[in-house]
C-alpha cells in the first residue's frame, strides 16, 4: 500500500472537541496539551482553555494535575482501543499491521513538531515518582499485546519479540523525526516496515 492509498483512521492524539461532557473534553485536552507542551509546562489553566471549560470548573472533575494526567492516559487508551477496533475491520493481520504503520506515517508532521503523542508522555512520567509511569506502561502493553496477536495469526512463533520490535521501531523513528525535524524519515521507515511485514508472512 502506497502513502497515497492510505486513508485516515483513528488519530494518534485524542482531539479536544466541543462534543462530549466536560470531563471527556478536559481529558482529551490534557492529552493534547501534555503532548504539545510537556508535563511540567502544562498548567490546569492551559488545559481548561484548550477544552473550552472555565478554569474554576476543572476542580469539580479533577482535584489535582496528576488526576488530569491520569485522565489523559485514559484518553490515550480509549483512542488506542478505537484504533484497534478500526484496524480489526481489515481482513488479514498483514493488512492490519501495514495500516497501523500507515497511520503512523500520516502523523509524521505531528511527530516533527512534538514526537510520539504517547511515547513522549511515557518518557516524562518515568522521571516522576508518583506511579503514573506504571499506568502509562499498561497502555503500551495493550498495543504490544494486540501486535503480538497479529504476528501470531501470521504463524510466527516469535510474535512477542516482533511486537516489541515494531513498537521500538516506531518510537525510535518518532524520536529521530522530531530531533531532525524531517518527516521524510518517517516515510522511509514506514516503507521499510511495510516491506518487513511482507517478508514475515
Amino acid at each position: 500500500m502506497t502513502n497515497s492509498q492510505r486513508t485516515d483512521r483513528a488519530p494518534a492524539t485524542p482531539p479536544a472537541t466541543a462534543r462530549g461532557g466536560k470531563r471527556e473534553r478536559l481529558a482529551a485536552a490534557a492529552a493534547r496539551m501534555l503532548h504539545e507542551q510537556g508535563v511540567e509546562k502544562t498548567t490546569l489553566a492551559d488545559i481548561a482553555r484548550a477544552a473550552n471549560v472555565p478554569v474554576g470548573n476543572v476542580y469539580y472533575y479533577f482535584k489535582t494535575k496528576d488526576e488530569l494526567i491520569e485522565a489523559a492516559i485514559g484518553a490515550h487508551a480509549e483512542g488506542l482501543h478505537a484504533m484497534i477496533a478500526s484496524l480489526e475491520e481489515l481482513p488479514t493481520p498483514q493488512e492490519r499491521l501495514k495500516e497501523l504503520i500507515g497511520g503512523w506515517v500520516r502523523q509524521r508532521d505531528l511527530a516533527v513538531q512534538f514526537g510520539c503523542p504517547f511515547g513522549t508522555l511515557c518518557s516524562e512520567l518515568d522521571k516522576r515518582a508518583d506511579g503514573l509511569d506504571r499506568t502509562a506502561a499498561e497502555v503500551m502493553r495493550i498495543f504490544i499485546d494486540w501486535s503480538e496477536q497479529q504476528f501470531q495469526a501470521m504463524g510466527r512463533d516469535d510474535s512477542r519479540d516482533l511486537a516489541v520490535a515494531l513498537l521500538a521501531a516506531y518510537q525510535g523513528i518518532s524520536l529521530l523525526t522530531n530531533t531532525f525535524r524531517d518527516p521524510e524519515l518517517m516515510v522511509r521507515e514506514g516503507d521499510r516496515l511495510e516491506r518487513w511485514i511482507d517478508s514475515l508472512a
